[in-house]
């Protein structure tokens, strides 16, 4: 408990120090001064209950969204705050129309999660995934509000599992209860005697998806930069999927390619057009086409916005999802895998069991370096018996994952915990 209270005690420090030179820790800071003024004052006035869900960034809330939206939709009767640890997740979404308030959530303490609690006064806590904050956790339980586990996954390394890991194993207690997305996660939960409140839902992530998919809206700039060529689209990239990507791409005259860099920075897009030959922004090609301009010459677009991702993959033949080539590994190939196609990364996908199952059912494919790469690629384009086994491999791996959402719905609804 004391290393604990130390984090949570050193962590705003180090962000604020950190601040001075990282835009990211800055925006941590910045965006938690006068939090409790602001939550006070959205609040002060509320006579309707609330459902507050908590998320890390921006994958957690995709994954805890199609439980939100649904949850609105049963219980319009209900406020919803979302909040967000990382600024990544909150500056992209602080206009999520779908909540009554976006927040930045404030640092874990005994004050702090009183505090929040006591201007919030939710009925139904969801937190996402792997957040776990022990005073919140526990200040809740006091009070008696119902906090569940949305989409929970475990792996052996965590806390929970090691001999250090007593105030993580408290932390479970403190849920109602705990839905996971695998067998795994609930066998290791077993062998530490908390799985009696857990139980296998699924990953809300594919209720997402394809959402996503069946509400598709054409991209018209997209569709004309596309013609009828085959297209690659690497979404999330990195340097070093760039790097390994871009001899392909260049020298592909039968392939046009659609990058979206994870980061959109003008430093990075520079470093992508100057890898990536007969390249243009996407801003720049939209306004290009706009006066007239020719853009015959463009093979390679790049992607400098944030929120097109996921509608981007429909126009693939072949999606690589970056990430594959970093320590924390790939992106979210499910809004990839959607759509029907074959889905290639990098060899870093431990982390994430759906990587393990579409490259079990063929649908997915895996390259340790550029020149492995540039043969499935290849093989990708040229073979279609290949290609249409690996789409439809892909396709029906996300039809048969989906349904979390409604199994927590049907559990909520059962419990009556939204009921007054």
């Amino acid at each position: 408990m004391l290393l604990y209270r130390l984090f949570i005690w050193l962590y705003p420090k180090l962000a604020m120090l950190l601040g001075f030179w990282n835009n990211k820790a800055g925006k941590w800071v910045a965006g938690r001064r006068k939090i409790f003024e602001k939550l006070s004052s959205v609040f002060h006035n509320n006579r309707q209950p609330v459902i507050w869900m908590h998320c890390s960034s921006i994958g957690e809330f995709e994954q805890g969204r199609p439980l939100l939206e649904q949850l609105a939709a049963s219980y319009p009767q209900y406020r919803i705050l979302l909040t967000f640890f990382s600024p990544s997740g909150y500056e992209v979404h602080k206009n999520y129309a779908g909540a009554f308030h976006v927040s930045y959530l404030p640092m874990d303490g005994p004050r702090n999660a009183s505090r929040f609690l006591n201007i919030v006064q939710p009925s139904l806590v969801l937190f996402v995934k792997y957040e776990f904050w022990f005073y919140y956790l526990d200040e809740a339980r006091q009070r008696n509000i119902p906090v569940l586990l949305v989409s929970g996954i475990f792996r052996g390394n965590q806390p929970f599992f090691r001999w250090y890991g007593s105030i993580h194993r408290k932390m479970l207690s403190f849920f109602h209860y705990l839905f996971l997305q695998d067998t795994g996660s609930l066998e290791l939960l077993r062998s530490i005697g908390k799985a009696e409140n857990a139980v296998i839902s699924g990953d809300t992530r594919f209720d997402r998806v394809s959402a996503i998919a069946e509400n598709f809206q054409p991209i018209p700039l997209i569709e004309t930069f596309c013609e009828d060529q085959a297209i690659l689209v690497a979404g999330s990239t990195w340097t070093d999927d760039d790097e390994a990507l871009d001899h392909f791409v260049n020298t592909r005259n039968n392939l046009k390619a659609i990058i979206a860099p994870h980061e959109i920075e003008e430093e990075r897009l520079q470093e992508c057009l100057t890898l990536y030959k007969n390249s243009m922004l996407f801003s720049g090609y939209s306004a290009a086409i706009e006066n007239g301009a020719d853009i015959s010459a463009v093979k390679t677009l790049i992607i400098d916005n944030v929120g097109m991702l996921s509608r981007l993959y429909r126009y693939a033949r072949i999606c690589y999802v970056g990430g594959g080539f970093g320590d924390d590994g790939i992106h979210n190939i499910l809004e990839a895998a959607v759509y029907g196609k074959p889905v290639v990364f990098g060899p870093v996908y431990d982390k994430y069991i759906e990587a393990d199952g579409l490259l079990d059912c063929g649908g997915a494919f895996s390259g340790e370096d550029a020149l492995e790469l540039e043969k499935i690629f290849a093989t990708l384009l040229e073979d279609e018996i290949q290609y249409k086994t690996a789409a439809e491999a892909s396709e029906k791996f996300v039809q048969d994952h989906t349904g979390a959402t409604q199994k927590i719905m049907e559990y909520i609804q059962a419990n009556r915990l939204l009921t007054n």
